[in-house]
């Protein structure tokens, strides 16, 4: 079996220095609800959603219906949903998501985190245990992460990581009923094999706790 077909066989868990991330389960609600609750505020500002529209429900048949809806896409290969457990404790989520093949072999990555554990370097953890896997186990070419300019809490993941700025979308996402532009960061498999060895070592490999 090659490795991006295994990468389809439940469960799915990807395992960092600090962080597991794994293919979230119905019986993960009652952790997932919590943040989600808690974080409400911190968390709904920065997420698409059109004009007037309510955030979509967080209940627990509405969360099994995504689970469903992960695992579907899991099985086709078009997206991979990760929660980020720290220890026992679920953090936040972590998606490889709109997987494009043929000559464009491309991804994109999206991410939240427990405001309480913000800052502690668990998502720029979690984003290089990412794109190893989009890189190394599926083999795409290049991953896009796309961040409104104001959200500097999110900006931070990817600068500590040193991942390239490629420019400004303009009114690239709908968020809360505003066409709001992104800031797109993008690294390659040319770049990932170049700096592979560094961001693995420093924030996988590592036994030092990063910031």
């Amino acid at each position: 079996m090659s490795a991006a077909r295994s990468a389809r066989v439940a469960p799915l868990e990807l395992q960092g220095r600090r962080v597991t991330l794994r293919t979230l389960v119905e019986s993960d609600y009652e952790a997932w609800h919590e943040v989600r609750v808690r974080c409400h505020d911190w968390l709904v500002r920065w997420e698409p959603r059109p004009a007037g529209a309510p955030p979509p429900a967080e209940n627990a048949p509405s969360f099994a219906a995504r689970c469903s809806l992960r695992e579907r896409e899991r099985q086709l290969g078009t997206g991979y949903a990760f929660g980020i457990f720290l220890g026992d404790r679920f953090a936040g989520e972590i998606t490889l998501s709109s997987i494009q093949r043929g000559p464009f072999q491309s991804a994109s990555i999206g991410y939240w985190v427990d405001e309480a554990l913000a800052g502690r370097g668990i998502v720029p953890e979690a984003v290089v245990v990412t794109l190893s896997f989009a890189f190394d186990t599926l083999g795409l070419h290049r991953v896009e992460i796309s961040i409104i300019p104001r959200n500097h809490a999110s900006r931070r993941v990817v600068e500590k990581l040193g991942i390239r700025l490629e420019g400004v979308a303009e009114r690239y996402l709908e968020i809360d009923g505003v066409w709001e532009d992104h800031l797109r960061y993008a690294i390659t498999s040319e770049e990932w094999a170049r700096r592979r060895a560094e961001l693995l070592g420093s924030w996988v490999e590592g036994s030092e706790e990063r910031s």
